[in-house]
């Protein structure tokens, strides 16, 4: 297909999502900008304002990491190459889920440890060397510039730092990839347009996070460890080795019951796990910043792959259609799938929104689902728990302890948890049969099967330096 030299798409926000749109939409269109408020100093150590997670462990999942490399060949061993620890998502991690520990196996999972600006930076330098790509800083975008009644978006306002008044940016077709800020909804109803509904999974979830100087011998050839929180107790965390020697470490807690910030607390906090492991790993270890907190209220799913009438030339990805619980990882993953089905749409051209908006939606599905299901486990969690989600979650309590003495159901669970996997394959007869043996066993012991955590578990112990009173 000829690319006529006039064409042009514009992407809303640097982010992931934008980063990943752009690079596809650079096979089309012969230019493509990337507008962002932020000052994008490519600075690998350091977080950006725009990025409110930035500061904080994130999960490239392995799902995510194929999507990279597929969209960006050699991208895996240029994070490498830069420090970044490979190894597998099981047998180099120590997995405590539902309160089992998992049984250690190799699972042939990968798993890519980079902090979120290491990623980000190599990402958006390999973007913004793409020819006819154009990363700009600085910007605020602040409407729409539209045709036909609203109903065909032709370019966006913007506001540049340092210049008075605003200016159009004329486009072929804008990708709105903000993120759960984006004002999309607000500028729709200003149209005259209507809206999506929106979904929401209120957690309350809470994070702190701190990074340290690796203390050698302490986890042995580790890459990782993960206390996930699991229902009643409502706290957990990760660490993980990133590059430059370092750990970064994430305590969260859901329902209000959040790791503080000061120094005391946050190590009271990590003594209060349920599992030693991550405090001991610390105890002694050297900090090299202070806690910094994060905050996230709910889990917001923005349904536009229902609405009726939708501006053309206009598509929405990422956090901005579907913001997920940060603890599950996916986000990223998510967003390059995303990008990967842009690829496929744009064989259109322009792309029609609402089929990318329904092919998004049929991605978001089966995160979604575990999502809402994982954190309506939690009783404090609003929301309608249907005999599906209660059956589900009466399952997966059971094939976590199975986990934990069983490698090919922990491996079953890897796979699901990193997307490799729908979530179906954990109800495969071989596993599920698995599940129930181990479940029979551990009624025929006379202990309740599913529940007894084998691996090393202690009561959570809040005091008052810990921020919460979430037993």
């Amino acid at each position: 297909m000829s690319r006529q030299q006039t064409e042009h798409a514009v992407v809303l926000g640097a982010s992931m999502a934008g980063l990943l749109a752009a690079r596809v939409l650079a096979d089309r269109y012969p230019r493509v900008t990337v507008l962002d408020r932020d000052h994008l100093v490519p600075d690998p150590a350091s977080p950006r304002r725009g990025v409110p997670q930035g500061a904080h462990i994130h999960a490239l999942l392995a799902r995510g990491q194929q999507a990279l490399e597929e969209l960006i060949p050699g991208l895996t061993e240029e994070l490498i190459g830069r420090g970044a620890p490979a190894g597998d998502l099981l047998g180099d991690s120590r997995w405590f889920v539902g309160g089992h520990r998992f049984r250690r196996a190799r699972s042939g999972v990968p798993v890519l440890c980079a902090s979120r600006p290491l990623l980000e930076d190599t990402v958006r330098a390999r973007v913004s060397a793409m020819s006819g790509v154009d990363v700009v800083a600085r910007t605020e975008v602040v409407g729409f510039e539209t045709a036909g009644d609203g109903l065909r978006v032709t370019g966006v306002r913007v506001r540049r730092e340092g210049r008075a008044g605003d200016e159009p940016v004329p486009a072929d077709l804008v990708v709105d990839a903000t993120g759960r800020g984006s004002r999309t909804p607000r500028w729709l109803g200003a149209m005259g347009l209507p809206v999506p509904e929106e979904e929401r999974v209120t957690i309350g979830l809470g994070y702190a996070t701190r990074t340290y100087r690796a203390r050698p011998g302490a986890i042995g050839s580790d890459l990782g460890i993960i206390p996930a929180p699991y229902p009643p107790l409502g706290r957990g965390g990760g660490l993980a080795v990133i590059e430059g020697d370092r750990w970064i470490v994430t305590l969260a807690g859901v329902l209000g019951d959040h790791p503080p910030a000061d120094a005391a607390g946050f190590e009271a906090f990590a003594r209060s796990l349920p599992v030693p492991d991550l405090h001991d790993a610390i105890a002694g270890a050297e900090p090299l910043d202070d806690p910094v907190p994060f905050r996230f209220p709910a889990s917001v799913r923005r349904r536009y792959e229902r609405l009726a009438r939708f501006p053309d030339r206009l598509l929405v990805l990422g956090d901005a259609f579907c913001s997920f619980n940060p603890v599950y990882g996916q986000g990223m993953t998510v967003a390059a799938l995303e990008a990967l089905a842009l690829r496929r749409h744009l064989r259109a051209r322009p792309p029609r929104p609402r089929a990318f908006h329904r092919h998004v939606a049929r991605i978001v599905d089966a995160p979604w689902d575990m999502v809402v299901g994982g954190d309506l486990a939690f009783p404090g969690v609003q929301g309608r728990r249907t005999a599906k989600i209660r059956l589900v979650d009466a399952y997966l309590g059971r094939l976590q302890a199975a986990a934990a003495d069983d490698a090919e159901v922990a491996v079953a669970f890897v796979r699901v948890a990193g997307l490799v996997d729908g979530p179906g394959a954990l109800l495969h007869p071989r596993i599920a049969l698995r599940v129930a043996r181990h479940a029979r066993r551990g009624r025929a012991a006379g202990t309740p099967g599913g529940t007894d955590a084998p691996g090393p578990r202690r009561p959570i112990r809040p005091t008052g330096s810990t921020g919460g009173a979430h037993p």
